[in-house]
């Protein structure tokens, strides 16, 4: 008989029990199914939720255990929470599987992930890349410039959200990366922590509507992005130096015409030169104060920090 595998599912809640309730039904069918090679438990972040959760959850065979967050902080910091609660706090498992509770992310995947992770020996991370989306066609037309800008800004590729299996072993690396507590995923990337995908159709919500609008998807693409300062302040100087040489060729073009050549020069040329010239100031002037912030941020030195959860836990 193989080793029964200890598994815990760790879900960010905000006002969405119902969805909960039907993902913990889910899971108990996997668990019934998968009953001699896993043992599923659940971890919930319960992200400052104003309305009230279900009375009682132990009818449910799973195991689950509820955290009670101070404040609403976010969805990817109540997973920060739940990665460092569970690896503080838990000493008996295999995995940590990543997951919304909305649906989304469906359970019956997680044998998917499963299976990939066990090719990699749990040497790798394993996110679940989107096959097929279910969202509204505003909604998949603004994912699809996000992913583009966040590779023109990065340099890196991101197809995959927070649905992933996190192998005990690489835990320890995880919650020590201050950049997963803006956007998990991105952290992962930039951390150079290894990883990898399997393909996974993205499910249909259990109840209600995507709390991903189009203005949170903005604001989580920022914070994806804002991982990369680093990198991201070296390309907005290499971009604005590309810029201030082509500013200069054209100055000297323009002044070469009018001191140099018999050409006629049209009466604009001397507004078209400072025109140029005001746009080298620009870039220089917003070159440079990006560059002051890069490295004003960089002479903070925050140590790495697994027990920053217990300052938002409330029960």
């Amino acid at each position: 008989m193989p080793d029964l595998k200890k598994i815990y599912c760790l879900t960010p809640i905000y006002n969405d029990w119902e969805s909960f309730a039907i993902l913990l039904e889910n899971l108990d069918k996997i668990q019934s199914k998968f009953s001699k090679e896993f043992d599923f438990s659940v971890i919930a972040v319960n992200d400052g939720s104003t309305e009230m959760l279900l009375d009682d959850y132990s009818t449910f065979p799973v195991k689950v255990d509820i955290l009670n967050l101070k404040v609403n902080i976010g969805h990817q910091r109540a997973i920060a929470v739940g990665l460092q609660y569970i690896y503080n706090e838990i000493e008996n498992f295999d995995y940590v599987v990543v997951m919304d509770s909305d649906g989304e992310d469906k359970p019956e995947d997680i044998i998917e992930l499963l299976k990939k992770i066990k090719e990699q020996n749990d040497s790798k991370i394993i996110f679940a890349q989107r096959k097929k989306r279910q969202e509204s066609m505003l909604f998949k037309i603004g994912y699809f410039f996000y992913k583009y800008l966040f590779y023109f800004l990065t340099g890196q590729k991101i197809n995959f959200g927070n649905f992933s299996i996190i192998p005990k072993k690489l835990l320890s690396k995880v919650v020590h990366q201050n950049n997963i507590w803006n956007h998990y995923s991105g952290g992962i990337i930039q951390s150079k922590i290894p990883f990898d995908k399997v393909l996974i159709d993205r499910g249909k919500r259990y109840q209600g509507v995507s709390k991903m609008n189009f203005n949170n998807l903005i604001i989580h693409g920022l914070s994806s992005i804002a991982v990369y300062f680093d990198f991201l302040s070296l390309r907005i100087l290499r971009y604005s130096l590309y810029g201030i040489l082509i500013c200069t060729i054209s100055i000297s073009y323009i002044l070469y015409q009018k001191l140099f050549t018999n050409n006629a020069i049209p009466g604009w040329a001397s507004s078209l030169t400072l025109i140029i010239t005001s746009i080298i100031l620009q870039l220089f002037s917003v070159t440079l104060i990006v560059l002051l912030l890069q490295l004003s941020s960089r002479k903070n030195i925050n140590p790495p920090n697994s027990k920053i959860y217990l300052d938002f836990l409330e029960s």
